[in-house]
């Protein structure tokens, strides 16, 4: 999937002209850290960042040396456990025989749609009513792409089920779940090419739970105090952070080690390590246009730093539906917001920055509502293949607790 100079040209004189000084902006940011040999960290939520083909061009952006590290969301590792992106039908659980109360809200099930030799593979893994698959396979229903594993019968259940296993082969060699399914894991997912260029692909503490078995896994293979000092010293090592279509990013970017929003005051007094964020550049990638108010006002009229001086809520003191993400953001000096939608913005975000570095990708996303991004989804789930458990373990032969990757 290389880059359709047409579809980029359009995407971009699309956009509003603030939104393109911002992006433009945004590139100057991250190819001078990069010239200078430092680092581009990216900081994403899950849901928007799969359905938009972000995963996979971030995987693509490791491979070529321009994203160093990222953190993200224990749902996104699931999905791209199981492939990132899949075929299912979508039909009436309750008119097929399922009990309504174990249904979710809207009383549908999914069932993927897999190749003879695919599903040959999971049946060597788990066991598969076939009898029953096969039923669910011709239920009255439509045909949907969306992200692979989650509620779809049998990839979800393998996924979950493999997770043990992760788990297991992790805390056997002292690396992160995340890093062990990697090994497994196609290149063209995030923990995939994290895990062949050893970069750190780590999911935050406030989006543990969002896989079902998988993020209960994740956050059982470290302890919580390990897993946030990786993610602070990612940060830290980062000259440059993208945040992606993110809920939560204050306790991400901040958490307890950091000294300039306050948090790691203690850590410090105590004589621990800590970091700030004071001299970083954080590009944040948002549809929310209250971001950008929050933001305009900081710099303005120090509003947001004035409500914390006199103990009040920013809500009330700025007359703005408020998030907590906000505050912390704002007040960061190399901070920067660029209204708009990931599905644009990051394709136009990469082309740009690997352009100015003499770069070629050889993937390339684009928004999933245009043709080309269409055509990217029917590519992921072709190609893009879900954790093959035997090259895992191979990969954990290699390990030792004592000589961990």
């Amino acid at each position: 999937m290389s880059i359709d100079r047409k579809v980029i040209e359009n995407m971009f004189n699309g956009l509003p002209s603030k939104a393109q000084v911002r992006l433009k902006r945004a590139v100057k940011l991250i190819v001078n850290a990069k010239e200078k040999g430092g680092k581009v960290a990216a900081v994403v939520g899950s849901g928007p960042n799969l359905h938009e083909g972000v995963t996979t061009l971030l995987a693509e952006l490791i491979h070529k040396g321009i994203i160093d590290g990222v953190s993200t969301s224990s749902a996104v590792i699931n999905h791209e456990m199981a492939g990132t992106l899949e075929k299912v039908r979508r039909f009436d659980g309750v008119t097929f025989g399922f009990e309504r109360e174990k249904l979710p809200s809207d009383g549908f099930f999914e069932v993927s749609i897999l190749s003879k030799e695919r599903l040959e593979e999971i049946q060597r893994e788990i066991p598969i009513d076939i009898g029953l698959y096969e039923k669910m396979l011709h239920a009255k229903g439509d045909i949907i792409i969306k992200v692979a594993g989650n509620m779809a019968y049998p990839t979800g259940l393998r996924t979950e089920r493999l997770a043990r296993d992760v788990l297991a082969m992790a805390k056997r060699c002292g690396v992160p779940f995340e890093q062990m399914a990697g090994y497994g894991a196609d290149r063209l997912t995030m923990i995939g090419a994290g895990a062949e260029h050893n970069i750190p692909v780590l999911v935050t503490v406030p989006q543990l739970i969002g896989g079902g078995e998988v993020g209960l896994a994740v956050g059982d293979s470290l302890s919580l105090s390990e897993r946030c000092y990786r993610i602070a010293n990612l940060l830290d090592r980062a000259d440059v952070i993208i945040e992606s279509a993110l809920a939560l990013s204050q306790e991400v970017h901040d958490g307890p080690f950091e000294r300039f929003t306050g948090h790691g005051i203690w850590a410090d007094w105590e004589g621990g390590w800590t970091y700030s964020l004071a001299d970083k550049k954080i590009v944040r990638i948002d549809l929310d246009t209250n971001l950008e108010r929050a933001w305009m006002q900081e710099r303005k009229s120090k509003m947001v730093t004035d409500a914390v001086h006199k103990g009040l809520p920013k809500t009330k003191l700025m007359r703005i539906p408020f998030r907590m993400e906000m505050s912390g953001f704002a007040r960061i000096p190399g901070s920067l917001p660029i209204v708009g939608d990931i599905g644009e913005i990051w394709p136009l975000l990469a082309t740009m920055v690997a352009d100015a570095l003499g770069v070629t990708l050889d993937f390339m996303s684009y928004k999933q509502s245009l043709p080309a991004g269409e055509k990217v989804r029917e590519w992921i789930v072709k190609h893009v293949q879900p954790v093959n458990r035997e090259r895992m373990y191979a990969a954990a032969r290699k390990l030792t607790p004592a000589n961990p990757q």
